[in-house]
């Protein structure tokens, strides 16, 4: 059975929910499911903006067919060739022989390596800023490479002022039967999923970003279709500026994230003792995380939305504990930086994690660690209250 929704009068949302995905990318944990969008345009001539998912073939097809209603598919634009995107080209290509695949060079680059068809008769290869008429709709293609794929591009629907923005804007998250934004407690259901979304999915990516944000703010935008969550036709001020600090490494808000590693305990319970200090001393909303328990990719949503971190870990075989090694070096190649750092260490026959971890953390862009890091052996004691006090003190300096 067929699921659609209008988005205006002659623009369908066709795509699908999946909440039986444990992880997005075999990698991203997606308590909420996801979703996959797709739109079609009637016009004198039909356009669907990009395909779906596997998982959600089926269904997809029956959209298509539902709203074409027996007329052919003219058109299918390419904005992003990942595969929970074109997973359907080969099969829209055999229900519809003369449709027209439109994609710029690296997109059809891309789909010689996915698939094993002749599509050679369907391609329409487009650059920046081409345009296609389907009658009373005009089409504008405006590449944005490296967001987060080389072949990454928006289409610019001119007549109703829609920008359809691949991956951009999109978030973590089935859609429960509202499509729109401003249908939805967005705030409250969406925003931590979008931002964790962006965070890992696009997070390395800030510059190129921030030229494709320049690119559409010469653009009039009423509406943007991105290709995973709810659909923006109101206060899309809201959307931007999010977009625009996040991709600028600048946080939301003041706030501190504090992340352990901790074997038995004893780095745990100091960084308790940090944490209550620090509320002690007046600091509001702090997050605290064992590595050990919590995907990374929630507690790097959480270190891009916040201004202060602290790291504290063990040293293991005189080295940096694992899972905390791994997440500062994720944090790195995700490009992390502009952010105050603060940092605990322990060890009990070999102290090296604080040392690790401090050259992880100034390998990083425009990271400040604050003060010297505080270090324990084995277990913090009474008489180092002194000196935890002076690290709690110097790291308080930094937020106020």
């Amino acid at each position: 059975m067929h699921c659609v929704h209008k988005i205006s009068e002659n623009i369908y949302w066709v795509g699908g929910n999946d909440r039986r995905l444990e992880r997005f990318e075999n990698m991203f944990p997606i308590p909420n499911g996801v979703c996959y969008n797709s739109y079609l345009i009637l016009d004198e001539k039909t356009a669907l903006m990009d395909t779906v998912d596997n998982a959600i073939s089926r269904l997809f097809i029956e959209n298509i067919t539902h709203v074409l209603n027996g007329r052919d598919l003219d058109y299918l634009v390419i904005n992003h060739m990942e595969p929970d995107h074109c997973a359907n080209i080969e099969e829209l290509v055999r229900r519809y022989p003369n449709i027209k695949i439109v994609g710029n060079k690296k997109t059809f680059q891309f789909i010689g390596q996915f698939y094993d068809f002749d599509y050679s008769m369907n391609m329409l290869e487009v650059k920046d800023c081409d345009t296609l008429c389907l009658g009373k709709h005009n089409l504008k293609f405006i590449t944005a490479p490296m967001v987060h794929w080389p072949e990454v591009m928006f289409t610019y629907e001119e007549t109703e002022k829609i920008l359809f923005s691949a991956d951009a804007f999109g978030t973590f998250g089935a859609l429960a039967g509202n499509l729109f934004s401003d249908e939805t407690d967005y705030e409250h259901f969406y925003l931590d999923e979008a931002r964790r979304y962006y965070a890992n999915i696009v997070g390395k990516y800030g510059s190129q970003v921030q030229a494709a944000l320049k690119k559409v703010s010469n653009y009039e935008i009423k509406t943007i279709c991105s290709l995973h969550g709810p659909v923006w036709r109101e206060n899309l001020p809201f959307l931007i500026d999010k977009y625009t600090k996040w991709s600028s490494y600048e946080p939301e808000k003041s706030g501190v994230v504090l992340v352990y590693a901790s074997m038995y305990g004893n780095m745990e319970n100091t960084m308790n003792v940090i944490a209550n200090k620090l509320a002690q001393k007046g600091i509001k909303d702090m997050r605290m995380y064992d590595i050990s328990k919590t995907h990374p990719s929630y507690i790097i949503s959480d270190i891009w939305k916040y201004s202060h971190v602290i790291v504290g870990s063990v040293t293991y075989n005189m080295g940096l504990y694992y899972g905390m090694e791994s997440f500062l070096n994720e944090l790195k190649a995700l490009n992390m930086q502009n952010r105050k750092v603060g940092i605990v260490g322990s060890g009990t026959w070999s102290c090296q994690a604080a040392k690790l971890m401090q050259e992880i953390i100034c390998s990083m862009k425009n990271m400040e660690v604050i003060g010297s890091p505080f270090e324990i052996t084995s277990s913090m004691k009474q008489n180092q209250e002194e000196t935890v006090d002076k690290f709690v003190e110097e790291f308080c300096s930094s937020i106020n």
